[in-house]
């Protein structure tokens, strides 16, 4: 993969948007929560940091070409020091869980607004 296959991949999820922060980081979100950071800047030491389970963090630290990412590691996110660190299939299944695991950790209020299609007319309160 590369980052346009990445970004095309994140943007298919559902309710997920894109920004660029910290400069150079493109950030993939769900409920204003990042799920998974790509590096735009080719000098970085990794290409992309997304986040994991607990045991998947243990298992994936101890590939080559994957480490603890800087600064959220303590919250289980993996870096990658390359995008071939990973099959293509393998890349796109650990992107959907970060996604998930963010996406289930949302408040009920952002999980209910994100449950109502964009379609659908939202119910004000009636004022009288």
């Amino acid at each position: 993969m590369d980052i346009e296959s990445v970004r095309k991949f994140c943007l298919s999820l559902p309710h997920v948007t894109e920004d660029v922060q910290w400069g150079s980081d493109l950030l993939f979100r769900i409920g204003n929560k990042m799920f998974a950071v790509v590096g735009l800047e080719p000098s970085s030491d990794h290409c992309m940091s997304l986040k994991c389970t607990p045991e998947k963090f243990a298992e994936l630290t101890e590939q080559e070409g994957i480490m603890p990412a800087p600064y959220v590691a303590r919250y289980h996110w993996v870096a990658l020091e390359r995008f071939d660190a990973l099959p293509e299939r393998e890349l796109k299944a650990l992107l959907t869980k970060a996604y998930e695991l963010v996406r289930d950790k949302l408040p009920k209020k952002i999980k209910s607004r994100l449950a109502t299609p964009p379609s659908a007319p939202r119910t004000q309160p009636k004022g009288r």
